[in-house]
């Protein structure tokens, strides 16, 4: 069963509208928004130190099972599609073999 992970830059609103999306294609049980791992501290000593946290738009981590690779391509170019239409970035990690 593939599992597919991708990256959509845009609003919580995008967000949302991608994974209602996920879940209404045929074969798709399983779409989470994973939480991001890096970790983001704030060094005394950083040149962006002070600086405001107010930055562009929001970065959320995506996890889609599919049944088979067909499904697979399917998510992708719809995730694509509607990304495009919201003016939304999305990308997906691709698998090392």
């Amino acid at each position: 069963m593939p599992t597919l992970r991708l990256r959509l830059t845009g609003s919580e609103d995008d967000a949302r509208a991608v994974i209602n999306l996920l879940q209404s294609l045929d074969g798709i049980e399983h779409v989470e928004e994973v939480a991001d791992m890096m970790d983001r501290m704030d060094d005394s000593d950083s040149s962006s130190a002070g600086l405001s946290d107010i930055r562009g738009p929001d970065a959320h981590e995506l996890e889609i099972e599919a049944p088979n690779e067909s499904t697979a391509r399917k998510v992708r170019e719809a995730v694509e599609a509607l990304a495009f239409d919201l003016d939304a970035l999305v990308e997906f990690e691709e698998e090392e073999d």
